[in-house]
């Protein structure tokens, strides 16, 4: 966004989702909200979308664009689509299959990691010559942008684990995951350290502060994410972005694998990352990890400095379209 407003006038929307926001403000990106999320049901999502695309339409229509940008967002490809303007998209997630049968088809160009093979996508109806490899995982774009490291209140003479639940609501997730028996675990194992929880609802926030009490520490508000793991000893995940961002950081990451994708399997093959699923596992991993925490940071700092910039890449395919 900032990089392109430099030379282009930019029209950026959100629906009206609260990590995105609060988000947003802490980086001061100005951000046009238009609907909401869709939450867990189907029928949810669905209203969710149609209305969000009725909204966008006169939105965009009357912004009047040359190209569209977006991260597989299925409203983006079918307003584009249908106004004839031209759509390129990012994305990381073939797992995501709902959205990418709702977006895929209808772009022009699509960006994606050079560790995902471009046939995860075909199979959604792109050609593979409308398919670009970029060398980098999208979490080191926000690990290598300079930003300003904010204040994180927490007790400084204690030792931090962070703990970061599933994306509940989400359509991908099919299965039962068990981020509710690590927390218990991770507490009980480790009372005088701060367990930090960072819940994605509001309704997931109260849950655990009402299981869990004064065990952990569940954040108020959104932080800014590379600000708390510059001061978090060790990360657990559910192997999504925030997972890759600890791990590129040279925190010492457990992924519980909640959602199987490609990012966390190269994580874990070039051992940034240590998966574990079973709870009960995971309090001696922690101590393991934690007996030599250097050596996460120079693999780290050795991997994120291979790896390119996708905004120069995204530049060479906006001249092709």
């Amino acid at each position: 966004m900032r990089k392109l407003s430099k030379n282009h006038k930019i029209l950026c929307t959100s629906r009206n989702y609260r990590e995105v926001v609060q988000l947003a403000r802490l980086k001061r990106f100005d951000l046009q909200l238009v609907g909401k999320h869709g939450g867990r049901t189907k029928e949810g999502k669905l209203a969710s979308s149609l209305q969000r695309m009725s909204k966008l339409t006169d939105l965009v229509i009357g912004f009047d664009p040359d190209l569209t940008i977006s991260f597989c967002s299925p409203e983006a490809a079918r307003i584009s689509y249908g106004i004839g303007v031209n759509h390129i998209a990012f994305s990381d997630s073939p797992h995501a299959e709902a959205v990418m049968k709702l977006s895929v088809p209808l772009v022009r160009k699509l960006l994606i990691p050079w560790i995902i093979q471009k046939s995860e996508f075909v199979k959604f109806g792109i050609p593979l010559r409308d398919i670009i490899h970029y060398k980098a995982i999208d979490a080191s774009v926000m690990i290598k942008n300079q930003s300003r490291i904010e204040n994180v209140r927490i007790d400084r003479s204690k030792r931090t684990i962070v703990i970061r639940p599933e994306e509940s609501e989400a359509a991908y997730i099919k299965r039962k995951v068990e981020s509710d028996s690590i927390i218990n675990e991770v507490s009980k194992e480790f009372p005088n350290y701060n367990i930090i929880v960072l819940a994605r609802y509001p309704s997931q926030k109260k849950r655990l502060q009402s299981k869990f009490g004064k065990r952990i520490v569940v954040m108020s508000k959104v932080v800014d994410g590379k600000s708390l793991l510059t001061i978090t000893n060790l990360f657990i995940g559910s192997g999504g972005t925030m997972t890759a961002e600890s791990a590129l950081m040279g925190v010492p990451t457990i992924s519980y694998d909640a959602v199987p994708n490609h990012i966390e399997k190269y994580l874990v093959k070039v051992g940034l990352v240590k998966r574990e699923k079973n709870p009960a596992k995971i309090p001696k991993l922690i101590k393991k990890m934690l007996i030599d925490e250097r050596i996460s940071k120079k693999k780290a700092k050795r991997i994120l400095e291979s790896m390119e910039d996708p905004y120069l890449k995204l530049v060479q395919v906006i001249k092709t379209v």
